[in-house]
C-alpha cells in the first residue's frame, strides 16, 4: 500500500472526524441528561445524511476536475490552483477558529441541543441540523483538501475511510466507555502537523499557478510575456516563481522515499523556488503565531451570541 497517498487523507480525517465525534458525543449526553433519548435516532440521521452529502460533493469537485481536464493542461492547472487556495483557507480557518473555540464548544453546543429541545414540534429537526452541519463542515473540509492534492481512486478514499472509522472510535472510547483521552495534547500535536501541510498546500497552489503561465506562454508569442523570469533570469526554468532555492533532485527526490511521502504530507518540493520559498515563510509564521496564540486562549474571532455552530 503507498501510504504517501493514504498518510494525508488520513491525518485530515482523522481530525475532522473527532471534531465531529465531539459534538455527537455532547449531543448525546445532553439528550440522555434531559431524558430526551427517544431523538438519539436523529442525531444518527444526521451522522448519515452529513457523509452522504460530504460524498455527493466530493463526487461533483472530482467531475469539475475531470471536466476542466478536458480543456487542456491549463484549464486542469487553474481548477487544481482554485481549490488549493480553497482548502488553504477553508483549512487555516478551522484551524485558528476551532482551536480558539475549543474551550467554550461544551457549553455553546448544549446550549444549541437545550434550544432545539425547547421547541418540542420541532426538536428532531433542532437536533438533526445541528448534527448534519457539524459533520457536513468537517467533511466539506476534507473533501477540498483531497481535491486539492488532486487524489483520487480507492486509496485516498481508504485513507479517509480510515481516519473516519479512528475518529469514531475514540468518540466511542470517551463517550460510551469513559475513556480519559488528552484531547488537548491530541489536537496540539494533529494542530502542529495540519499547519504543516497547509503550509505546503501554498507551496502547491504556486507550482499549479506557474504551471498555468507556462502552458499560455508556450501557445503563442503574445502570451510569451507571462513568464516574467524567463525575461530577466535565463538559466531559471520557472515561469513566475523566480530563481532556484534548491534542486535536491539526486539527494531526496519527490518521487522516491523519503521524498513522497514529505511531499504528499507536507508539500516537499525536490525543486523549490524563491517564490513559493518567501510564500511558505510567510504562511507558516503569520498562521502559526495566529495558531499558538490561539492556543494560549487569545481570542481573535469573536462570534456574535445568535451565532450558530
Amino acid at each position: 500500500m503507498d501510504f504517501s497517498v493514504v498518510a494525508p487523507t488520513f491525518l485530515i480525517t482523522l481530525r475532522e472526524g473527532v471534531e465531529a465525534a465531539l459534538v455527537v458525543g455532547i449531543v448525546l449526553a445532553y439528550l440522555k441528561k434531559a431524558k430526551r433519548s427517544q431523538l438519539n435516532i436523529w442525531v444518527y440521521v444526521g451522522i448519515g445524511a452529513g457523509i452522504f452529502v460530504s460524498a455527493l460533493i466530493g463526487v461533483l469537485f472530482s467531475w469539475i476536475l475531470q471536466a476542466m481536464g478536458t480543456l487542456g493542461p491549463a484549464g486542469e492547472a487553474v481548477m487544481e490552483g482554485v481549490f488549493s487556495v480553497l482548502a488553504i483557507v477553508l483549512l487555516s480557518w478551522m484551524l485558528v477558529w476551532m482551536t480558539q473555540q475549543a474551550r467554550s464548544m461544551k457549553g455553546m453546543v448544549e446550549g444549541e441541543v437545550a434550544a432545539a429541545l425547547e421547541q418540542d414540534s420541532t426538536a428532531a429537526w433542532g437536533i438533526f441540523t445541528l448534527i448534519f452541519v457539524a459533520v457536513l463542515r468537517e467533511g466539506f473540509e476534507t473533501v477540498v483538501f483531497i481535491t486539492a492534492k488532486f487524489q483520487q481512486g480507492l486509496l485516498p478514499a481508504f485513507g479517509a475511510l480510515a481516519g473516519l472509522a479512528v475518529a469514531a472510535g475514540i468518540g466511542v472510547l470517551m463517550f460510551r466507555w469513559g475513556v480519559r483521552i488528552n484531547l488537548r495534547l491530541f489536537f496540539k500535536v494533529m494542530g502542529a502537523l495540519l499547519l504543516l501541510i497547509i503550509s505546503g498546500l501554498v507551496v502547491t497552489a504556486l507550482g499549479h499557478f506557474d504551471a498555468v503561465m507556462q502552458t499560455l506562454s508556450s501557445q503563442n508569442r503574445a502570451s510569451q510575456s507571462l513568464c516574467f523570469y524567463y525575461e530577466h533570469f535565463t538559466r531559471v526554468h520557472s515561469c513566475v516563481l523566480g530563481p532556484d532555492v534548491w534542486n535536491l533532485s539526486k539527494v531526496l527526490p519527490e518521487d522516491k522515499l523519503p521524498g513522497l511521502l514529505l511531499n504528499a504530507l507536507f508539500g516537499y518540493r525536490q525543486r523549490l523556488y524563491q517564490v513559493q520559498a518567501i510564500a511558505y515563510l510567510l504562511f507558516l509564521f503569520t498562521i502559526g503565531s495566529l495558531y499558538f496564540q490561539s492556543l494560549s486562549g487569545r481570542a481573535f474571532f469573536r462570534p456574535s451570541r445568535a451565532s450558530k455552530l
